[in-house]
């Protein structure tokens, strides 16, 4: 039997040619605009954290849901002069090549400064007067940690940033309710008040993004509980496992923004032992 073919048949059959050729054109284009976005981002954070003993750390990071997949959240830890090591977590505002772009210039800031000065206020004090300087339009949120790995002792200065949280072996566990100033990059002779902190014992201290903790499903207070809840039920957790599981906090506030957590584990030497008393 023979079968007529429809007048429209063939037009129809090159558009659909067409229409298949723009789909998988685009599917490429949005697969090398993602493959970029993800090179830009582990290009903009640290490839290591510092390792030493009776300290460890984990970190990580998600992309925003929209826009470029890259955002302004970054980590970062650097040895500094005389053996101390420091650490910062931010935020800027906005998720997309500007902010990646700027979150770049604040990291670099802050690593030049910290290289030779000691006070994490004063650091951050002398970033904020770089920035502005840049005639920067965007602004960052921060904390940023001196840590004495010989004593455990730390220093913590914050830009307008989410509070810390802590647990202890020993039962002990809170969010830190140190001063801070202002975000870096909105006014000039901002300060930036320290906190010295000397750990009795070994624990968690957590240092994270807005995107962990604040979304449209709860607040940030509800955020931080919950992360709270999860330090102080391990506080002796593997880094990297405890850092998995308050990402799952994250996962869970419907944030669109993107998130970064900072996990270090202090484990001090044990006591050496008495010496023994002569019979």
């Amino acid at each position: 039997m023979n079968r007529r073919r429809h007048p429209g048949s063939a037009e129809l059959l090159s558009t659909l040619g067409r229409l298949t050729a723009q789909a998988r054109e685009g599917a490429e284009l949005h697969h090398a605009r993602l493959e970029l976005a993800e090179a830009l981002q582990r290009e903009m954070l640290p490839a290591a954290l510092p390792v030493v003993p009776g300290l460890r750390t984990a970190a990580r990071y998600a992309p925003a849901r929209d826009g470029l997949d890259i955002g302004g959240d970054w980590y970062d830890g650097f040895r500094l002069p005389g053996g101390a090591l420091a650490f910062s977590i931010g935020d800027v505002q906005g998720h997309d090549v500007e902010a990646a772009a700027f979150m770049g210039q604040v990291r670099i800031c802050l690593r030049a400064v910290a290289a030779v000065v000691s006070d994490p206020g004063e650091v951050l004090r002398r970033a904020n007067d770089v920035l502005l300087a840049m005639d920067c339009r965007l602004f960052a949120t921060c904390t940023l940690l001196r840590v004495d790995p010989r004593t455990g002792e730390v220093e913590s200065a914050r830009a307008g940033h989410v509070p810390t949280v802590w647990a202890t072996t020993d039962g002990r566990y809170g969010v830190s309710s140190d001063e801070g100033g202002l975000p870096l990059g909105m006014m000039p002779g901002t300060r930036y008040p320290v906190t010295r902190h000397r750990p009795t014992g070994a624990g968690a201290l957590v240092l994270l993004t807005d995107g962990v903790v604040e979304g449209p499903r709860f607040p940030i207070e509800t955020g931080l509980a919950r992360v709270l809840d999860v330090v102080r039920r391990a506080p002796d957790a593997d880094p990297d496992a405890l850092a998995a599981e308050i990402m799952r906090v994250a996962d869970s506030t419907g944030h669109a923004d993107d998130a970064a957590v900072l996990v270090l584990r202090h484990d001090p030497p044990a006591p050496a032992p008495a010496p023994a008393t002569p019979a």
